[in-house]
């Protein structure tokens, strides 16, 4: 029997009308998809599962505490910090602000390594960083902590992303650097320009290293989509925003590198690179990150404290939402599974194609 904590039938029976009807009520989601709510589980007082070696852990993090759940909604590891911590699906770390040479963890808690390098960590799924003292160098790490290679600058990091080959930091000057995984070696140095002020807020790099997108200035902040040739960037496309942000601002390649998806004052911006087509939708959030299941995108957003999940579909399009209110938040995908972290909650929900 499973070793988790169900809350009780009356509110599970409540949460699901409620999620249902928000959802159907923000738009119709058409007769394709049905959505299934299985269970919710309270991390509060979680009771530890022994999990199989092959069963894959998905991470979560409310306020001071953090672990790893299952699928099929069991607790394998919780942790609480009275500092900081980091934490991807495959490692962790607890951590204070004068961290040096810590350890970290895999997600079944056996220490992994020792991380030789003084600074905060960062875990990018598999990928291993430490943000150096004064903001502008970073360090990264192999799975045992060692470090490969190092980036030293003074100027500070104001953006940054990476994905299996390679990393992308943008700086407050508005220079944007791609590097090599594997040898730390500047693949491209270019700045986007074209605003009166110069500063990188948000930044993505395609699956395959063939794209940067960004958004980036001051006075005239605008977006931009650049495509390396011969190791050289040349911008594909460009739109200058209704606004001028001054924090860090969502930018983020669909996994298949066909989309890239940007945030703005009260807008989302969509570039198909397929279609060679830019599309704008209304939001009123903060855009936290994106999450994919099926031929959905689920995209969490922020306002104060209230939490939307906005729906999307590959046709680019706001095919629905729903809202809720909460201290932290959370999205993860799984297959055809949503699962959707509200405090101290985690629920699941089943996609089904009709």
């Amino acid at each position: 029997m499973k070793t988790k904590r169900i809350l009780s039938f009356s509110i599970v029976i409540a949460f699901i009308f409620i999620i249902l009807y928000t959802i159907l009520a923000s738009r119709p989601l058409g007769k394709e998809y049905s959505f299934s709510p299985d269970w919710i589980i309270d991390v509060t007082d979680p009771q530890i599962s022994d999990i199989t070696p092959d069963t894959e852990s998905i991470y979560f993090k409310f306020g001071q505490s953090m672990g790893y759940f299952t699928k099929d909604g069991e607790i394998s590891l919780f942790k609480s910090f009275p500092v900081k911590a980091a934490i991807s699906d495959n490692y962790y770390a607890l951590y204070t602000t004068e961290a040096e040479n810590f350890p970290f963890f895999d997600n079944r808690g056996n220490q992994q390594g020792i991380i030789k390098a003084s600074g905060f960590p960062f875990f990018n799924e598999d990928r291993i960083y430490v943000f150096l003292p004064g903001g502008g160098s970073f360090s990264t790490c192999n799975s045992q902590g060692d470090v490969i290679w190092t980036c030293e600058n003074t100027i500070p990091i104001t953006a940054f992303s990476s994905n299996e080959n390679h990393t992308v930091c943008g700086y407050a000057d508005g220079t944007i650097k791609v590097f090599g995984n594997s040898d730390g070696n500047v693949e491209i140095n270019f700045v986007p320009g074209g605003s009166d002020y110069s500063v990188l807020y948000g930044l993505d790099i395609s699956p395959d290293g063939q794209y940067v997108a960004s958004v980036s200035g001051l006075e005239r902040q605008r977006f931009v989509l650049a495509h390396k040739e011969d190791n050289q960037p040349k911008i594909i496309f460009h739109s200058f925003l209704n606004s001028d942000l001054t924090r860090r601002t969502f930018v983020k390649f669909s996994s298949d590198g066909k989309r890239v998806f940007y945030n703005y004052q009260d807008n989302l911006g969509i570039y198909d690179l397929e279609k060679n087509k830019n599309y704008t939708i209304p939001v009123n959030s903060k855009i936290l990150n994106i999450e994919e299941a099926d031929d959905l995108y689920f995209l969490l957003g922020k306002n104060n404290n209230e939490y939307t999940v906005y729906v999307i579909e590959k046709t680019n399009i706001l095919e629905g939402s729903f809202s809720f209110t909460a201290d932290s938040a959370f999205i993860k995908t799984y297959d055809n599974i949503i699962f959707v972290g509200k405090d101290s909650t985690i629920s699941r929900i089943t996609i089904k194609k009709e």
